[in-house]
């Protein structure tokens, strides 16, 4: 059986746990000597933590058979962004800014995680401090794409989504500030999940933009993203029995999420449309032009608040970053104070705008990405090629954060391509509801 192991949900392994068909620690060690002998492990992960998972694992043993498991999940591996801080484990954030960075505690998601009976496999790779929709990372490592191996996997959370997509680890925890749990996971045929603004603490987290700085899972299910959420939380999870999608409500959003796709993300959206009519689905599609005018102030709020938490760390060694990374950073140095405040109080009203249109309806359906993974050498040397594909790559996803919802990217019929379901804050367990019942209607 356990040849199956590395195709199977996490919820799927945590029910085969509970029955006593599988032992945490077999299962532990089986995803230890994957990750060992895999040919693309050390793109994927920064460093295992093997002394780790192994304890853990024989915690969750010793539960399991005392009748004493913490959840669903208790005795599951799972692989952590390079971002939360691990005790005496180095958390680097994929720079050598950070490098031998020992964090002395847990971040508090990975504390309460690990108090829910997660097992900790490793850190995976990511792009620089998180700053990039693509995953390309020549300071420490590329992960590939599982579609195209040749490929980036998608940013920033891009080993999380490659550690799930390659079967070294059942699921994965990351992080999006303006796309990085969604890109990834549409790119490597997974489902993820962005949660609302404050919902989980960052304490512990490496920073990006705090104001847009979220926590969310990628995984092989709805199911197991509404698990992953329940134990990041310690609470109990969301009842998905009996969903359905009819009368469920959509819109699709035109302004600018339906721009310049290329032909299989087109495809891939317009059949999971169709998917979703057949099963109950009422569609329709808006226009709310505000949404451009959000966007334009991404520039001022997201590289601003970015620049304002690493310009000391970054000016003291710039010589270690990836010179794009480095860029982007920098164009947040010229942005006044004034035009920041102002920015931020434009997309308070502009949210208001959004919520007020959308009230009503159950989601707001974008394809999760107009393009397909780029090729990782042509982003190294083609610049202009770099600078609009990582503009794209981000471009539908950051819709999502700049309005502070909450979103749930699936996979479509079109391989790494997806289909993003996006609702207002706080609204996790009613979308994971339709995503699950969307899921059905998508298989």
């Amino acid at each position: 059986m356990s040849k199956t192991w590395s195709n199977m949900t996490a919820a799927d392994l945590g029910r085969e746990i509970g029955k006593g068909s599988i032992n945490p620690v077999e299962l532990t060690e089986f995803f230890l000597e994957k990750i060992a002998i895999h040919e693309h492990s050390t793109r994927i992960y920064a460093r295992p933590t093997p002394t780790r998972a192994r304890g853990e694992a024989m915690g969750a043993a010793a539960r399991a058979k005392s009748g004493l498991r913490r959840g669903l999940l208790d005795g599951v591996p799972v692989s952590w962004k390079d971002l939360f801080d691990t005790a005496g484990i180095a958390t680097e954030a994929g720079s050598a800014l950070l490098q031998n960075r020992i964090p002395l505690k847990d971040a508090v998601v990975v504390e309460t995680a690990t108090r829910e009976g997660l097992v900790c496999l490793g850190k995976t790779h990511m792009s620089e401090l998180a700053f990039s929709g693509l995953g390309l990372n020549p300071v420490t490592a590329t992960p590939p794409c599982i579609n195209d191996d040749q490929a980036v996997a998608g940013g920033s959370t891009s080993g999380g989504a490659a550690s799930v997509a390659f079967g070294l680890a059942p699921a994965a925890i990351g992080s999006d500030t303006g796309g990085s749990v969604r890109i990834p996971a549409a790119w490597n045929d997974l489902v993820g999940l962005k949660t609302s603004h404050g919902r989980m603490p960052l304490t512990g987290a490496v920073p990006l933009c705090e104001q847009f700085d979220t926590v969310g899972p990628l995984a092989r299910s709805v199911e197991d993203c509404s698990l992953l959420l329940a134990a990041l939380e310690s609470r109990k999870p969301a009842d998905l029995t009996g969903s359905t999608l009819s009368n469920a409500r959509f819109l699709v959003l035109n302004t600018i999420a339906l721009d310049d796709l290329r032909p299989r993300p087109a495809s891939g959206f317009e059949d999971a449309l169709s998917r979703l009519s057949r099963a109950g689905a009422q569609i329709g599609h808006i226009d709310i032009p505000e949404v451009a005018e959000a966007m334009a102030l991404a520039g001022i709020l997201f590289t601003a608040e970015a620049y304002g938490i690493w310009a000391k760390t970054i000016e003291a060694a710039p010589e270690k970053m990836f010179p794009r990374i480095l860029e982007r950073f920098r164009t947040g140095a010229a942005i006044k104070a004034a035009d920041y405040v102002a920015a931020w109080r434009r997309l308070h009203e502009i949210r208001a705008v959004w919520a007020a249109k959308t009230a009503g309806y159950d989601a707001i359906l974008i394809p999760t990405s107009p393009i397909l993974p780029p090729n990782a050498h042509r982003l190294m040397t083609d610049d202009a090629y770099y600078v609009s594909e990582n503009l794209l790559a981000l471009r539908n996803t950051r819709i999502g954060n700049l309005m502070g919802l909450c979103a749930l990217t699936l996979p479509t019929a079109q391989p790494s391509c997806g289909i993003s379901f996006m609702a207002g804050p706080g609204q996790e367990e009613r979308l994971l509801r339709l995503g699950q019942a969307a899921e059905r209607a998508l298989a």
